[in-house]
């Protein structure tokens, strides 16, 4: 059965510095899309982040290219097994150079947030099975 992918192309500063921010949250790099310009970041079997020097960035848009750091141009969302998983992915990104963001605890949903080392939002949250399941 075909899976839909995703594909988060993002502009950055420093290719390099990303691909060892995001290889030092445990995530991989596909070699066959990496380049000195792109980090191909494997999330999961069907996420991809694509880190893009943001000369490269703007072969694909005509628009100009945000500051993550000023202002917001996306909040990506990550799902987590538990709320450990959670503090552990996000605590892991802090310790890397990431900024810690809000934490929300609604009790059958608990998220924390950090910006990368480009201003990039990313949220990671747990849902309680049995409150998603109805």
């Amino acid at each position: 059965m075909y899976q839909q992918m995703i594909f988060v192309n993002l502009a950055v500063n420093d290719v390099e510095a990303s691909k060892k921010f995001f290889t030092g949250l445990g995530y991989s790099l596909n070699a066959q899309f990496s380049t000195d310009d792109t980090a191909c970041v494997q999330i999961s079997d069907t996420i991809v982040a694509m880190m893009l020097s943001k000369s490269h960035y703007a072969q694909f848009t005509t628009k100009e290219i945000a500051d993550a750091t000023k202002t917001s141009e996306v909040l990506v969302g990550l799902s987590a097994e538990s709320r450990e998983a959670v503090d552990t992915l996000v605590d892991k990104a802090v310790a890397a150079g990431a900024t810690d963001g809000k934490t929300q605890d609604y009790g059958f949903m608990y998220g924390r947030a950090f910006d990368d080392l480009d201003g990039h939002t990313w949220e990671v949250i747990w849902m309680d099975p049995a409150q998603v399941e109805g």
